[in-house]
């Protein structure tokens, strides 16, 4: 914010509200529902909700080093992408890396789940269980319990994990196919 700038707060939400939301995101590695800031807070959900919208507002100017994004059913603090290197070589980690055949079948996943290892490896033309147990150990895809029909095969989902992983609110942000189509896809 400049220096004549003023940010706003709606009625109901105090600046301490706002920067109690920020600490509870900051302090968590994970996304953090709703509901579950509200009830760490003592306030009201809806309260909660116009709180990260404040704060979401601010942390969307330029310039600024972190979001806040919606993953899965919470909320999240995330760097910016610009700081990726930097972080990375502080941290001295590794960023998180998908084969070529791990992303096919996480697609393949995440684009008609429920599907079965057998579907996979229909559209693939590959053997695909090697991928699909590195993808569960990793918890990008669950089981999803067994399809009815002969054999009872197992049938996988995404994870919350992989909405994280991708940050996603959830699946209906995967681009649709008209989507990839303007990509060249």
């Amino acid at each position: 914010m400049s220096d004549g700038e003023i940010l706003l707060f709606p009625t109901g939400v105090s600046p301490e509200l706002v920067a109690g939301v920020e600490a509870l995101l900051f302090a968590s590695a994970e996304p953090i529902a709703v509901a579950a800031l509200a009830a760490a807070l003592h306030c009201e959900t809806g309260q909660a909700r116009l709180a990260i919208e404040v704060l979401r507002t601010d942390l969307a100017r330029p310039g600024r080093g972190l979001s806040l994004e919606e993953i899965g059913a919470g909320w999240q603090l995330r760097t910016a992408s610009r700081f990726a290197g930097p972080i990375l070589a502080l941290s001295g980690a590794r960023p998180a890396r998908l084969s070529r055949p791990a992303l096919e079948v996480l697609a393949l996943v995440a684009y008609r789940q429920p599907v079965t290892r057998g579907e996979i490896d229909g559209f693939r033309g590959v053997d695909s269980g090697a991928v699909l147990r590195s993808l569960l150990e990793r918890g990008l895809v669950r089981t999803a319990g067994r399809r009815d029909e002969p054999g009872k095969p197992l049938e996988y989902r995404t994870t919350a994990a992989f909405l994280e992983l991708f940050s996603l609110a959830d699946l209906s942000e995967l681009p649709s196919s008209r989507d990839r189509t303007d990509l060249g896809g």
